[in-house]
């Protein structure tokens, strides 16, 4: 069979105008940092599930590689695709149900995760996941990584705010999880083994995902600390007087804010002195009590915030702080920290880190970090910005270009140091293309191992998304 008749199957299934070819597959033909370009054999845009399923049949009877998009908003090269049929799941965007008094809704893998947000806040409802990208990245892709985001604190990634999913599986039949239910023991959890596996054991087409009652209130803050230390005992402190209220914490550095004034000059200061401990946190509460405004206007989870941040102030134990008054300043707060990525990767070449330690150790994880690549490369920048909260840390070392040859090792000396200080040298952003040398060096061979026999089981063809996550 020729190509041209390859593609003509295609378009039995899903109609010739969503078989994208050539020039039309420009938007689908690189990743967001500019990092990875490919020339695909063709987009396919499904309506359905039963389309894609028929997709991934003739894909097996053709002898083609298959890669699974959805908003083209991921960061380690996974949807990297040179010569593969590429899956694109931006048509199935419907949220087909929402219940709020189960608090679930079920939707399509396509729909994008702003308007998801959009939906369950008509319902005086919250879906928790957030990130920069939530305009453009759509369901299926944060499943397939598992993305984590800036309320991991509270609510979990993106495994704990899913009870069900449906797969396509690389013979095309289609798999039904969509489970509602919070207990569910009858077997290997094959929900979690799909969630977080980058497309390389199936197509999510659709999912139950979980949602939470819409805080009636938030005690937004920017604030100064003396030190990384001083910080995690800050967020230690509101936890227990807010009992885990905390959504956010956010860490800033110095480097951090320096260069997103440069990029986003428009952007203004949260203090009037730069410091180098600048940490975003966020409170959130459904409590009446806390959440009804006071005879002055003021609302009491506010004033609790402001309570202990003076409280700390008065023994030096703060540096400064901002308390968001209204929306827009809120709104100003998030800004700084949703361009992290812009801010980021706007100087390649550059080596991005997205690795997580154990809390206690965050601090002497950084300062190690920053001791160790001055000796190793003295003239590499690094932006750093993190969850403080959960630990994880996106550590980036801008190169130059007189050091862009020694990407693999400054990846090697980060990998070294977070395997020290028993860490993961991935928290968030998935392994794709960008970390499978990492994996190869660093992740338990018998563990892998067990992924390879998982692979091999699921997809003797290696038709799904081949040559990713798994080395």
């Amino acid at each position: 069979m020729t190509d041209l008749t390859d593609l003509h199957a295609y378009s039995k299934i899903v109609g010739a105008r969503y078989v994208l070819t050539g020039d039309d597959t420009a938007k689908w033909s690189h990743d967001w940092p500019g990092v990875y370009f490919w020339s695909p054999l063709a987009v396919l845009r499904p309506a359905s599930t039963g389309e894609v399923s028929q997709i991934v049949k003739a894909a097996n009877r053709l002898g083609h590689k298959i890669v699974p998009v959805s908003g083209m908003t991921g960061l380690a090269g996974g949807a990297s695709a040179d010569g593969a049929i590429m899956v694109s799941l931006d048509r199935m965007n419907a949220i087909e149900e929402i219940r709020p008094s189960a608090r679930i809704a079920r939707v399509q893998a396509g729909v994008i995760l702003s308007s998801l947000h959009d939906a369950a806040h008509a319902h005086d409802l919250v879906f928790p996941l957030t990130f920069g990208a939530k305009g453009s990245a759509c369901l299926g892709g944060v499943l397939s990584t598992n993305a984590g985001g800036s309320n991991v604190l509270k609510y979990g990634n993106t495994r704990d705010l899913c009870f069900g999913i449906e797969v396509v599986l690389p013979n095309g039949e289609v798999m039904d999880l969509m489970s509602e239910l919070h207990k569910d023991n009858s077997g290997y959890n094959l929900k979690h083994l799909m969630i977080g596996a980058e497309g390389t054991l199936g197509i999510i087409t659709r999912a139950v995902v979980k949602l939470f009652p819409k805080p009636r209130a938030y005690a937004t803050a920017m604030i100064a600390m003396p030190s990384l230390s001083d910080a995690l005992s800050l967020l230690n402190q509101l936890q227990e007087v807010t009992g885990n209220a905390v959504e956010a914490f956010e860490f800033m550095p110095r480097p951090f804010m320096e260069q997103l004034y440069k990029i986003k000059p428009a952007t203004r200061p949260p203090f009037e002195t730069s410091h180098d401990v600048n940490i975003l946190v966020e409170i959130g509460s459904t409590i009446p009590a806390e959440c009804t405004p006071s005879a002055d206007g003021s609302i009491p989870l506010v004033g609790k915030l402001e309570e202990i941040l003076g409280s700390l102030f008065e023994r030096d134990l703060l540096l400064d702080a901002v308390i968001a008054k209204n929306d827009n300043e809120r709104r100003e707060m998030w800004e700084r920290r949703e361009a992290a990525a812009e801010v980021q990767l706007a100087h390649p070449p550059l080596v991005n880190n997205d690795i997580a330690v154990p809390l206690d150790r965050v601090a002497e994880f950084y300062d190690r970090a920053h001791a160790r690549m001055q000796e190793f490369l003295p003239d590499a920048h690094i932006l750093t910005i993190a969850h403080l909260g959960d630990g994880n840390l996106h550590l980036v070392v801008e190169l130059g270009k007189a050091h862009a040859s020694r990407k693999d090792e400054v990846m090697e000396l980060v990998e070294d140091l977070v395997l020290e200080f028993g860490g993961s040298f991935s928290a968030e952003h998935g392994i794709g293309l960008t970390k499978l040398p990492t994996m190869r060096r660093r992740k338990d061979p018998v563990a892998l191992n067990a992924m390879r026999s998982i692979k091999q089981a699921l997809d003797p063809l290696n038709v799904m998304n081949p040559g990713k996550l798994v080395p």
